[in-house]
């Protein structure tokens, strides 16, 4: 079974196979971001065993699933240094908070999803979704939710066909959120996780977080 691994340093990938094969590009990602951690086993990310190159919100899925953690810290749209993760919102979601998102899918297609946040304001409850497309300076460029089966009828706007993360935080401004569903994203159509204002199947979007979601 080919394995890889990924680390991001100052807005560079490196991704290393078991055929000592490299692949690198490059993220923009913010200079005080701590950290982005990524692994990939059968392929993910690239055909299986050839090392493969990273890519924001492009790949394939392999027959040994999926695992993926990244984290950064939220910065203004227009930021010098620009980051992955944007806050629309500095009242509740401040510059240089932090937020972390994981992912692990297992080989048949099950998938859980974690969130973990820190710095943002105490006892606010925030709502939180994957959303189709990446973040831009403009809110709304996240798209709309991600749906395991697409739908314009408003009951399917639910925590069974979507990936809800909904957490409050606690006195120190931290929060946590996992979602675990019997299917996995489909190509190219989960990018993002945005923080809403309040807690269900909509509010207003107060920041939003470029993941590199995986999918079979």
């Amino acid at each position: 079974m080919a394995s890889g691994t990924a680390a991001v340093r100052t807005g560079r990938t490196r991704r290393t196979g078991r055929t000592g094969r490299a692949g690198a590009v490059g993220l923009v990602v913010l200079a005080l971001a701590s950290a982005a951690l990524a692994t990939g086993a059968g392929g993910a990310y690239g055909a299986a065993g050839d090392g493969g190159t990273v890519e924001a919100g492009g790949g394939t899925g392999g027959k040994h699933g999926y695992s993926m953690r990244t984290d950064a810290r939220f910065a203004p749209p227009g930021a010098f240094v620009p980051s992955a993760a944007v806050t629309y919102d500095m009242r509740l979601v401040p510059a240089g908070s932090w937020i972390e998102v994981g992912q692990r899918s297992a080989e048949r297609g099950a998938t859980t999803v974690k969130l973990r946040v820190t710095g943002l304001k105490a006892g606010h409850e925030y709502g939180a979704h994957v959303h189709r497309k990446p973040c831009g300076a403009d809110p709304a460029a996240a798209g709309g939710h991600y749906q395991h089966r697409p739908s314009t009828d408003p009951a399917d706007v639910n925590p069974g066909n979507e990936v809800w993360l909904d957490f409050t935080a606690d006195s120190r401004g931290a929060g946590a959120a996992s979602a675990r569903h019997d299917w996995n994203f489909r190509f190219g159509e989960a990018a993002s996780v945005v923080l809403h204002g309040e807690q269900g199947g909509s509010g207003v979007r107060l920041a939003c977080f470029t993941v590199p979601f995986g999918w079979r």
